[in-house]
């Protein structure tokens, strides 16, 4: 349907949709989305619009404030707002953009994963696959296409994943990220293994303070707390479907005894190895 809002063009066409209860409690799903064209000294404020937005400049620019932040946007970027908060966006040239409001019980995780909860303009290196999925949404509204609640969520998450994938808003560089890939897969490989911060460090070549600072950042938690986690993660696998004695699986992930195993296992699970072996836990 036609956009009647002050400051976009005529040609600009807006579909509102209304998720079943079921899709706001499991999915991600739109609000609305649309293809606008808006005017020279178009401005938009609101205090709250409950949803997230997604927008990618497709020419022109435009200002977007929120109340941590200004930032620009030009074409070929993208931008992503939280919409529960205060903002604005405003352009004195005029923009044209495909955007779409959405949300959904990820939502906020994603959103403050891909901007960090300040950064709402993203470059990506290659907007191909993020378009596809966008246009597929747009399209299937504009073209009075089958709603299957599913498949949009899908197409929404594939968005948010391109994002996530392919951002260069992050601090560190991709290189860092990708040595940090290599260190998890390395602790995953060798949890028998004694696995120091020392160790690991030197593998990543990296300073021991830096290592632990960038492993932390990219997966959550220190290395050291990986490991165990890790770690547990395996016992409580071995404990539920092998025959392994508990000291075997001591010494199999890499436990410099089985009271050490033991402890550690109980401070996490909050039973012993043995009470959880024979528990109805998973």
């Amino acid at each position: 349907m036609k956009s009647h809002e002050y400051g976009v063009t005529s040609q600009s066409d807006i579909y509102f949709f209304t998720s079943s209860p079921q899709a706001k409690n499991t999915f991600f799903y739109p609000l609305c989305v649309g293809h606008f064209i808006y005017e020279p000294y178009y401005h938009l404020s609101r205090d709250s619009y409950d949803s997230f937005l997604v927008m990618y400049m497709i020419s022109g620019d435009c200002t977007i404030r929120t109340n941590l932040a200004e930032q620009h946007a030009v074409a070929g970027q993208i931008i992503l707002l939280d919409c529960y908060s205060p903002h604005e966006y405003y352009t004195n040239n005029g923009w044209e953009a495909l955007w779409m409001h959405f949300d959904g019980i990820s939502s906020r995780g994603y959103y403050n994963m891909i901007t960090g909860s300040s950064n709402h303009v993203i470059t990506l290196k290659n907007n191909y696959r993020f378009q596809k999925y966008l246009t597929k949404i747009y399209e299937t509204f504009q073209h009075n296409g089958t709603i299957k609640e599913a498949s949009l969520s899908n197409d929404v998450s594939n968005i948010l994943t391109e994002l996530i994938l392919d951002t260069s808003i992050s601090t560190n560089s991709n290189s860092h990220t990708d040595v940090i890939e290599d260190i998890v897969a390395y602790i995953n490989d060798h949890l028998d293994e004694e696995l120091t911060l020392q160790q690991l460090s030197s593998l990543a070549c990296l300073s021991p303070y830096y290592f632990n600072r960038l492993f932390k950042k990219e997966v959550g938690m220190p290395p050291h707390e990986y490991v165990i986690e890790t770690r547990v993660h395996a016992a409580k696998f071995y404990l539920k479907t092998t025959s392994l004695s508990i000291k075997e699986i001591a010494t199999k992930l890499g436990f410099h005894c089985e009271s050490s195993f033991c402890t550690t296992f109980k401070n996490k699970v909050r039973l012993t190895p043995s009470v959880y072996r024979n528990s109805t836990d998973r």
